[in-house]
């Protein structure tokens, strides 16, 4: 007969299971990722999912009795979010484990990115100097949601679907460095070769705002781009 000791063990790890079980489904991570940008409906999050708004309700309800995700309904509509930071980190630790361990990943990705015009990521501490400087415009290519739930000091809202009616409003002789969710996301990689097709000098920001807050870097929310940030050390190493 299980002893009192091996019944609690039991019951601790059963409940470590629940959240490992939550995560498990390629689609309930991307909604883990596309919800550390900010609150969004079921209808939206779908769209972004390519999935069909049952099916996407069904995987945040599994988020939901996980606790890792928390809804609002406001009118006919139901919001998700992440109930605190500790979700966004556990996403990104996720995401770099894997990185660190399967070697899958770094290929599919270099593939993408040969296949794209092979964009190389800018190094973030070189990126907020540039700023800083006047030397660089920082675009943030998300829906401008996203961007208002947060986003890089001095960048400017510019989401994709936007990009060809307003490229008057960027300078010709000015580096472009756009930025969207992190190193997977591929409207910043859509969004440079674009500009580069339209002789733009524009790289690619690889991380997305929950690696730049982990790195240390300040980050606002609102409508409006605040003031340039002076280039300040990051704490942990760059990815």
């Amino acid at each position: 007969m299980p002893t009192s000791a091996r019944r609690f063990k039991d019951a601790i790890y059963e409940q470590f299971a629940r959240i490992s079980k939550a995560a498990a489904s390629p689609i309930r991570l991307e909604l883990l990722d596309l919800l550390a940008q900010g609150p969004r409906t079921v209808e939206s999050l779908a769209r972004e999912t390519g999935q069909a708004v049952a099916n996407t309700s069904q995987h945040l309800q599994v988020l939901r009795e996980a606790r890792l995700v928390q809804a609002k309904k406001r009118g006919l509509h139901v919001t998700y979010f992440l109930p605190d930071d500790q979700v966004t980190r556990f996403y990104r630790e996720l995401r770099l484990l894997a990185e660190s361990r399967a070697a899958e990943i770094a290929r599919v990705t270099q593939a993408f990115l040969d296949s794209r015009g092979q964009f190389e990521p800018v190094d973030q501490q070189a990126l907020l100097a540039r700023v800083a400087r006047g030397e660089a415009r920082v675009i943030d290519v998300r829906p401008a949601e996203e961007f208002r739930a947060g986003h890089i000091p001095g960048a400017i809202s510019f989401p994709l679907a936007e990009l060809e009616r307003r490229l008057k409003e960027l300078p010709r002789r000015t580096e472009i460095v756009a930025y969207c969710r992190g190193p997977y996301c591929v409207l910043a990689v859509e969004a440079i070769a674009r500009l580069r097709a339209r002789g733009y000098r524009a790289v690619r920001l690889e991380a997305g705002i929950p690696d730049w807050r982990a790195l240390g870097f300040p980050v606002v929310t609102g409508d409006e781009a605040s003031s340039r940030p002076r280039a300040r050390r990051a704490r942990g190493a760059t990815r």
